[in-house]
């Protein structure tokens, strides 16, 4: 990440560059949810379970169910040699549910769009299965939680999101979960509409 004199720092997931598929980031037991595991996406055992989500109804505005697995590869190949984007595979004991994907705000399109603050984190989350115990009200309290950990493993003070204006359901769960709505914004391959959610890592 660059500072406004230039000057190259680190970004807050400086820490993730280059870690092996698999590597496990976080792993906290959560009230009423379970043992909720994140790691590295594996760009090999992962794909077929990423391809099946990205490809089920109601993932349309993820933008990838035309790609074949191996296509897929390839592009998340591409984001697993960014320094500044990070895919995660997200588990509940031991069940894979979620995709995130962490990235440095001022290194993104969405960085042209909005005012970076420091401690800002984006991400990107993708729910691909509910786990067996999952109960009323699951899908908000997962997306407080990762914030939780992308706050813990990284230091973020706030989450920023740019889901598709157009996607009314994740923008649901984002207000449920307790994230404030911004304004909508032009990305090169959306309109979308900025969320932001403050988070406090913990002691």
């Amino acid at each position: 990440m660059s500072t406004a004199s230039g000057t190259r720092v680190p970004g807050l997931t400086a820490a993730w560059d280059g870690l092996p598929g698999g590597t496990v980031l976080d792993e906290r037991t959560v009230d009423g949810v379970g043992v909720l595991t994140t790691a590295v996406l594996d760009l090999d055992a992962d794909m077929p379970t990423l391809h099946a989500w990205c490809t089920a109804r109601g993932t349309a505005f993820w933008g990838l169910s035309h790609l074949s697995v191996d296509e897929l590869r390839e592009t998340y190949a591409v984001v697993d040699a960014m320094t500044h984007h990070h895919a995660l595979l997200v588990r509940i004991d031991g069940t894979p549910v979620a995709l995130v994907q962490a990235y440095e705000p001022a290194l993104d399109h969405v960085g042209e769009v909005y005012d970076v603050q420091p401690g800002d984190l984006g991400a990107h989350v993708l729910i691909g299965a509910r786990p067996p115990r999952a109960v009323a009200g699951y899908a908000p309290r997962f997306v407080r939680e990762m914030a939780r950990v992308m706050a813990d493993r990284t230091g973020a003070t706030r989450i920023v999101g740019e889901p598709d204006a157009r996607n009314v359901a994740v923008l649901r769960v984002l207000e449920r979960a307790g994230f404030t709505l911004g304004p909508e914004v032009d990305l090169p391959t959306k309109r979308a509409r900025l969320t932001f959610y403050d988070v406090t890592p913990s002691p």
